[in-house]
């Protein structure tokens, strides 16, 4: 089986929307998205109806917004996620978003043209919560092989 890399992070904003001290984080979604979209071993993304974000999105419910992407290696995501524009928004997640005080991000392998559902990346996230890193989910600190 030829693997892609499935990422699930979940954040719960200090404000909605509209809340000013939300702005710095919505007025540069679409530039990190664009670089997301365009970044070497990008395959896939999560969005709305809109086509444009997941921001709206509350699928595990109350202000729980999520991020879903598939990626062709954990080194691709690693990169992307720590050696692009990326890394500035990661730097002020405490400024929009309160720590939730359990595993936050997941990642796990999927074949090739697989897209994960949101029910999917929430059962690998409640199953690294329960188990900690295993094969079937883990995280960029404790990765595991592409099978």
């Amino acid at each position: 089986m030829t693997a892609h890399l499935a990422q699930l992070n979940i954040a719960a904003p200090v404000a909605p929307r509209e809340d000013p001290v939300m702005a710095g984080f919505y007025s540069d979604l679409d530039r990190i998205n664009a670089i997301a979209d365009g970044w070497s071993g990008f395959v896939w993304r999560l969005v709305d109806d809109g086509g444009t974000d997941a921001t709206s999105l509350r699928p595990f419910g109350g202000d729980i917004m999520v991020n879903l992407s598939v990626w062709h290696s954990v080194e691709a995501l690693r990169e992307f996620t720590f050696r692009s524009g990326h890394l500035d928004i990661l730097r002020r997640r405490r400024d929009w978003f309160r720590p939730l005080g359990d595993a936050s991000m997941v990642l796990w392998w999927v074949p090739e043209g697989h897209r994960p559902s949101v029910q999917e990346a929430g059962d690998r996230l409640d199953l690294l919560r329960s188990k900690g890193p295993t094969a079937d989910a883990f995280t960029f600190r404790d990765p595991f092989p592409a099978p």
